[in-house]
């Protein structure tokens, strides 16, 4: 039998890769697969969040700046400002696939962390409540904390991906995410937001837990940030009353829990029903000052009675069981922890907000995930709520 020659065999190898090629672009020209369910049930609980929120935002804050003799409608432009940029960004990354971002994670941390200096600033840092965690540009303010949330997020999923079968050498996984964790919650701490940082480090938490860390050592560590964060509080004997005043409520009234006990009682006069939106009064005068921000769980409760809260609280529900389908049928490890970090990152929020109104927690200033007024806060949670979307649409 005689063996085809050079010319044959080249013109047999060129017509297998054609046909290779031919193939390829088959597959490709498929139809893309709908999005599961998982995915518009976020969509829908984000969008319904953000349009509940700037209602909820314009009936806190108008009343209040109409009696300071400015535009009632201020606050609530500006949220509506961020919200259209929020809802720019959330398309973005949602489009955009999520494997894209990778490239970005080292000048995004970078460029955050170098952020975080700037309230350090004369005459750009913005003091409010002991905190220097604000940026003021003219009639612009923004938190940079909020983007190294999620700047910390994708590096660490980034790392943590790269080196999943590696998960065993903690020198190589988990000691450097608490390296970034302790870089970006101690800058948090310098500004004196206790709040962020414990935010910062229940994403690092979330997402070292579902790249699979072993649990002693995550245990271990969170032994040890909460022996920072107690010795943090214990530097300030301020910071010692401001903290333990949620252990009696009702003797701090007039002073350390003063916006919480207000706050109980507006969610008591709520009722089932609640005064209907706009209508509520805890929000008027000096009985609620953070009525709009901090505190917007109260007017909700008020307005919107027990119905709005059971709504809002199984909206945070829903939202947190979607978010965790997302990263078990994501379609790579990268996605996975993404979508775990995003979980983790709404759900410690969203308890520590709720928990320090309701006098179940200490307040720490932070906000409720689309809802309470805060540009930056509102723009980054859209964002991650983009990425959330991203991968659940390509979920297995």
């Amino acid at each position: 039998m005689s063996t085809p020659s050079i010319a044959v065999r080249r013109r047999q190898a060129v017509q297998r890769v054609a046909a290779l090629r031919r193939n390829d672009r088959t597959v490709d020209s498929r139809p893309e697969l709908p999005p599961p369910t998982t995915f518009y049930v976020i969509a829908l609980v984000v969008t319904v969040f953000t349009v509940l929120g700037l209602v909820m935002v314009l009936s806190a804050s108008s009343i209040r700046l109409f009696h300071q003799g400015v535009s009632p409608w201020r606050t609530f432009n500006r949220q509506l400002v961020w919200a259209i940029l929020g809802a720019a960004a959330l398309f973005v990354c949602a489009r955009v696939p999520y494997q894209s971002w990778r490239r970005f994670v080292v000048p995004g941390l970078a460029v955050s962390t170098g952020l975080m200096l700037l309230p350090f600033v004369p005459g750009v840092g913005l003091e409010v409540n002991d905190a220097s965690a604000w940026v003021s540009l003219g009639s612009l303010s923004l938190q940079p904390s909020e983007f190294l949330k999620l700047a910390v997020l994708l590096y660490c999923a980034d790392l943590l991906t790269k080196r999943g079968d590696e998960m065993h050498d903690l020198s190589r996984t988990l000691k450097p995410t608490l390296a970034v964790a302790g870089l970006a919650a101690g800058l948090c701490l310098l500004q004196g937001d206790l709040g962020s940082a414990i935010v910062l480090a229940g994403i690092v938490f979330a997402v070292a837990f579902v790249g699979g860390t072993p649990l002693v050592p995550m245990f271990a560590a969170g032994a040890a940030g909460i022996g920072v964060a107690t010795l943090f509080i214990a530097s300030s004997q301020r910071r010692v009353n401001r903290f333990t005043a949620f252990l009696d409520v009702t003797g701090n009234r007039d002073h350390l829990s003063y916006q919480t006990y207000q706050a109980m009682i507006a969610i008591a006069q709520g009722g089932t029903t609640g005064a209907g939106p706009g209508r509520g009064l805890n929000k008027l005068g000096d009985f609620l000052p953070l009525a709009h921000s901090d505190f917007i769980f109260a007017v909700v409760a008020e307005e919107l009675g027990l119905i709005g809260v059971v709504a809002v609280l199984g909206g945070f529900l829903v939202l947190t069981y979607c978010g965790v389908q997302v990263a078990l049928a994501a379609k790579d490890r990268f996605g996975s922890l993404l979508a775990g970090g995003i979980v983790g990152w709404f759900v410690v929020q969203t308890v520590i907000n709720i928990g320090g109104v309701t006098g179940l927690m200490p307040v720490t200033g932070l906000t409720l995930p689309f809802f309470s007024a805060g540009g930056s806060s509102l723009f980054v949670c859209m964002a991650a709520a983009g990425l959330l979307l991203n991968v659940a649409r390509h979920a297995r």
